[in-house]
């Protein structure tokens, strides 16, 4: 039961915050100030990606652990990828974006790293 507590927490946790990226997307855009056309579709491919990415994520965890055995192979290695994945993203974040002033940026990796631990734990337990 603990483990499937935790494994419905770090999942939606990802799946929440991988919807928090698709939101602000042309606000976030903005921020970089006056750059070319290019520069902002390549922005907004990339912000929109990590979102779509994260949601992916989060959703796949989700749907095994509500679907699947928890204790089969293919389940574990679900739990296991998207854990290493969140992981990571957290040190990605922490070398790029942590560095920036704005504090999504800086949530990210906490974010990454707490989600990629609550999937670990419940996948072991």
């Amino acid at each position: 039961m603990i483990n499937s507590i935790l494994l419905y927490t770090g999942s939606i946790t990802v799946i929440i915050w991988g919807i928090a990226h698709l939101l602000p997307t042309n606000s976030v855009v903005k921020l970089f100030g006056d750059i070319s056309i290019d520069n902002k579709n390549i922005l907004k491919m990339e912000w929109v990606t990590e979102g779509f990415s994260l949601i992916f994520a989060g959703s796949l965890v989700l749907l095994v652990a509500i679907i699947g055995d928890n204790e089969n192979i293919i389940s574990k290695i679900v739990y296991l990828t998207t854990s290493v994945f969140l992981f990571s993203m957290a040190i990605l974040s922490l070398l790029t974006g942590y560095k920036v002033n704005f504090l999504p940026y800086k949530l990210c990796p906490l974010i990454f790293s707490i989600s990629g631990i609550l999937i670990l734990i419940g996948s072991i337990l």
